[in-house]
Protein backbone atom coordinates (compact mmCIF):
# COMPACT_ATOMS: atom_id res chain seq x y z
CA UNK A 1 0.00 0.00 0.00
CA UNK A 2 1.39 3.37 -1.04
CA UNK A 3 0.33 6.33 1.15
CA UNK A 4 1.05 10.03 0.58
CA UNK A 5 1.94 12.00 3.71
CA UNK A 6 1.71 15.76 3.86
CA UNK A 7 1.46 18.47 6.53
CA UNK A 8 1.58 22.21 7.00
CA UNK A 9 0.38 23.17 3.53
CA UNK A 10 -0.94 26.50 4.87
CA UNK A 11 -3.26 26.97 1.89
CA UNK A 12 -0.74 25.98 -0.81
CA UNK A 13 -1.82 23.12 -3.07
CA UNK A 14 1.59 22.50 -4.65
CA UNK A 15 1.04 21.02 -8.14
CA UNK A 16 4.11 18.77 -7.68
CA UNK A 17 2.16 16.75 -5.12
CA UNK A 18 0.11 15.28 -7.97
CA UNK A 19 3.25 13.69 -9.46
CA UNK A 20 4.60 12.59 -6.07
CA UNK A 21 1.32 11.04 -4.89
CA UNK A 22 0.30 9.45 -8.21
CA UNK A 23 -0.55 5.82 -7.50
CA UNK A 24 -1.19 6.33 -3.78
CA UNK A 25 -4.16 4.50 -2.30
CA UNK A 26 -4.58 7.24 0.33
CA UNK A 27 -3.24 10.65 1.35
CA UNK A 28 -2.94 11.59 5.03
CA UNK A 29 -2.68 15.30 5.89
CA UNK A 30 -1.32 16.06 9.36
CA UNK A 31 -2.89 19.48 9.77
CA UNK A 32 -2.51 23.18 9.05
CA UNK A 33 -4.42 22.77 5.81
CA UNK A 34 -6.06 26.21 6.32
CA UNK A 35 -8.76 25.80 3.68
CA UNK A 36 -10.72 23.36 1.54
CA UNK A 37 -8.86 24.09 -1.73
CA UNK A 38 -5.84 22.01 -0.62
CA UNK A 39 -8.00 19.01 0.30
CA UNK A 40 -9.93 19.32 -2.96
CA UNK A 41 -6.69 19.32 -4.97
CA UNK A 42 -5.38 16.29 -3.06
CA UNK A 43 -8.72 14.46 -3.42
CA UNK A 44 -8.29 14.67 -7.20
CA UNK A 45 -5.21 12.42 -6.72
CA UNK A 46 -6.43 9.92 -4.07
CA UNK A 47 -8.80 9.73 -1.11
CA UNK A 48 -7.71 12.18 1.61
CA UNK A 49 -8.01 12.14 5.38
CA UNK A 50 -6.90 15.17 7.36
CA UNK A 51 -6.44 16.11 11.02
CA UNK A 52 -6.91 19.65 12.35
CA UNK A 53 -3.88 21.83 12.93
CA UNK A 54 -3.48 24.89 15.13
CA UNK A 55 -4.06 27.15 12.07
CA UNK A 56 -7.21 25.31 10.91
CA UNK A 57 -9.72 27.78 12.29
CA UNK A 58 -13.40 28.58 11.96
CA UNK A 59 -15.99 26.27 10.42
CA UNK A 60 -13.43 24.64 8.13
CA UNK A 61 -11.07 23.81 10.98
CA UNK A 62 -13.90 22.61 13.18
CA UNK A 63 -14.88 20.17 10.43
CA UNK A 64 -11.55 18.36 10.86
CA UNK A 65 -10.89 15.96 13.76
CA UNK A 66 -8.07 16.72 16.19
CA UNK A 67 -6.82 13.17 15.69
CA UNK A 68 -7.75 10.43 13.29
CA UNK A 69 -7.01 6.76 12.98
CA UNK A 70 -6.48 4.93 9.73
CA UNK A 71 -5.75 1.31 8.94
CA UNK A 72 -2.79 0.90 6.61
CA UNK A 73 -3.05 -2.76 5.75
CA UNK A 74 -1.82 -4.61 8.85
CA UNK A 75 -0.61 -1.39 10.52
CA UNK A 76 -2.66 1.14 12.47
CA UNK A 77 -1.89 4.83 12.04
CA UNK A 78 -2.67 7.86 14.16
CA UNK A 79 -2.64 11.28 12.49
CA UNK A 80 -2.26 14.33 14.73
CA UNK A 81 -0.86 17.80 14.08
CA UNK A 82 0.98 18.62 17.29
CA UNK A 83 2.57 15.46 18.64
CA UNK A 84 5.03 16.82 21.17
CA UNK A 85 4.64 19.29 23.96
CA UNK A 86 7.94 20.14 25.64
CA UNK A 87 9.31 16.82 26.86
CA UNK A 88 6.09 14.80 26.48
CA UNK A 89 3.21 13.88 24.20
CA UNK A 90 0.66 16.62 23.53
CA UNK A 91 -2.73 16.26 25.26
CA UNK A 92 -4.43 15.17 21.99
CA UNK A 93 -1.79 12.53 21.28
CA UNK A 94 -1.77 11.29 24.87
CA UNK A 95 -5.57 10.83 24.80
CA UNK A 96 -5.38 8.98 21.47
CA UNK A 97 -2.61 6.69 22.78
CA UNK A 98 -4.70 5.92 25.86
CA UNK A 99 -7.53 4.64 23.62
CA UNK A 100 -5.31 2.48 21.41
CA UNK A 101 -1.57 2.42 20.78
CA UNK A 102 -0.83 2.91 17.05
CA UNK A 103 1.95 1.32 15.03
CA UNK A 104 2.59 4.54 13.11
CA UNK A 105 2.09 8.19 14.04
CA UNK A 106 1.99 10.85 11.32
CA UNK A 107 2.40 14.40 12.58
CA UNK A 108 3.39 17.90 11.51
CA UNK A 109 3.62 21.33 13.17
CA UNK A 110 7.44 21.64 13.32
CA UNK A 111 7.82 21.97 9.52
CA UNK A 112 10.87 19.70 9.96
CA UNK A 113 10.79 16.31 8.22
CA UNK A 114 11.98 13.38 10.25
CA UNK A 115 11.52 9.86 11.48
CA UNK A 116 11.91 8.36 14.93
CA UNK A 117 11.12 5.01 16.52
CA UNK A 118 10.17 4.79 20.17
CA UNK A 119 8.78 1.83 22.10
CA UNK A 120 7.76 0.06 18.90
CA UNK A 121 5.97 3.08 17.39
CA UNK A 122 7.16 4.67 14.12
CA UNK A 123 6.85 8.49 14.28
CA UNK A 124 6.81 10.19 10.86
CA UNK A 125 6.86 13.89 10.04
CA UNK A 126 6.66 14.65 6.29
CA UNK A 127 7.79 18.24 6.87
CA UNK A 128 5.98 21.22 5.36
CA UNK A 129 4.55 21.29 1.84
CA UNK A 130 3.38 24.88 2.27
CA UNK A 131 5.18 28.16 1.70
CA UNK A 132 8.80 28.07 2.86
CA UNK A 133 9.17 29.03 6.52
CA UNK A 134 11.95 28.94 9.11
CA UNK A 135 14.61 28.38 6.40
CA UNK A 136 13.52 24.72 6.20
CA UNK A 137 13.13 22.78 2.94
CA UNK A 138 9.63 22.17 1.58
CA UNK A 139 8.77 18.49 1.59
CA UNK A 140 6.18 15.72 1.53
CA UNK A 141 6.58 11.97 1.97
CA UNK A 142 5.49 8.59 0.71
CA UNK A 143 5.00 5.60 2.99
CA UNK A 144 5.12 2.15 1.39
CA UNK A 145 3.46 -0.47 3.60
CA UNK A 146 3.86 -4.21 3.01
CA UNK A 147 2.48 -6.40 5.78
CA UNK A 148 4.04 -5.06 8.96
CA UNK A 149 6.99 -3.46 7.18
CA UNK A 150 7.19 0.14 6.05
CA UNK A 151 9.51 2.34 4.00
CA UNK A 152 9.27 6.10 4.63
CA UNK A 153 10.76 8.44 2.04
CA UNK A 154 10.73 12.24 2.35
CA UNK A 155 10.84 14.08 -0.97
CA UNK A 156 12.20 17.57 -1.63
CA UNK A 157 9.43 19.61 -3.27
CA UNK A 158 11.95 22.14 -4.53
CA UNK A 159 13.91 19.62 -6.61
CA UNK A 160 12.64 19.15 -10.16
CA UNK A 161 12.97 15.37 -9.83
CA UNK A 162 11.31 15.36 -6.36
CA UNK A 163 14.32 13.40 -5.13
CA UNK A 164 14.70 12.23 -1.56
CA UNK A 165 15.44 14.83 1.08
CA UNK A 166 16.42 12.13 3.61
CA UNK A 167 17.60 8.57 3.12
CA UNK A 168 14.60 6.20 2.95
CA UNK A 169 13.85 4.72 6.36
CA UNK A 170 12.90 1.04 6.60
CA UNK A 171 11.06 -0.37 9.62
CA UNK A 172 9.60 -3.73 10.59
CA UNK A 173 6.86 -3.27 13.16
Amino acid sequence: MRVGLVADTHGLADPRLERLFRGCALILHAGDVTGPAVLEALAAIAPVRAARGNNDLGPFGESLPLTLREGLGRLSALVVHELWAPGRLSAHARAAFARERPDVVVFGHSHRAGVEVGEGVLYLNPGSAGPRRFHLPRSAAVLEVRGRSAVFTVHDLERHDLGPLLEPYRAAL
